[in-house]
């Protein structure tokens, strides 16, 4: 702290001690001085706009350590410079806390969309891929029905039949990738010769 603080201090601590002597016994003078003290402040704290108000905070608190170790220290904001978004705050939860299910139809099922080969791709046998693509096009289609607001859906419904296709290829790559190339037959050393019996 610095000397004036220490003034500061000892003036607003004498004017306390002042109001509660008031009516008390002190002098007209003393009453005087103690007001006059007081306008002094007031004027003093009138005269200081906000934004050195600010900066000196701000100073204070960067002296104070206060502003190490941010989470975006040195690196630039994410999501700065882009087009306003009204509902940046809920994505930016959804992201955050890693939730899933909610939100608008729309954006459920364009994220869905993204991951659906990746989800095919698990299954093994065509009539699972068939009900799935089934499920996925009945929800897509049931929400672009439902007027409820919100991002409009421009999910495509997939076509089956093609969709079981295209797995069945990339199914095939899989096991062409997979299968192993047929290792020669490892010679066998003189000992194993004859503890077989051939020669």
């Amino acid at each position: 702290m610095g000397e004036a603080d220490n003034a500061f201090r000892r003036r607003l601590e004498r004017g306390a001690e002042l109001r509660s002597y008031r009516g008390a016994g002190i002098s007209a003078e003393e009453e005087a001085q103690l007001e006059a003290a007081e306008e002094n402040e007031r004027q003093k704290r009138r005269k200081v706009d906000d934004a050195k108000r600010v900066e000196y905070l701000i100073r204070d608190a960067m002296a104070q350590g206060k502003f190490d170790n941010l989470k975006y220290s040195g690196k630039p904001i994410p999501g700065l410079g882009e087009a306003y978004d009204p509902d940046w705050w809920v994505k930016g939860l959804i992201q955050r806390e890693n939730i899933s299910g909610l939100g608008p139809k729309a954006i459920l099922l364009r994220t869905e969309d993204a991951e659906l080969d990746a989800r095919l791709d698990t299954q093994f046998i065509e009539k699972q891929v068939r009900d799935i693509l089934k499920d996925f096009n009945s929800r897509v289609i049931d929400a672009r029905r439902q007027l409820q607001g919100g991002p409009p859906v421009v999910t495509k419904t997939r076509d089956i039949d093609v969709e079981v296709a295209r797995w069945h290829q990339r199914r095939t790559a899989r096991a062409k990738d997979a299968s192993p190339e047929p290792q020669p037959e490892a010679k066998r050393t003189w000992w194993q010769r004859l503890w077989n019996g051939t020669g």
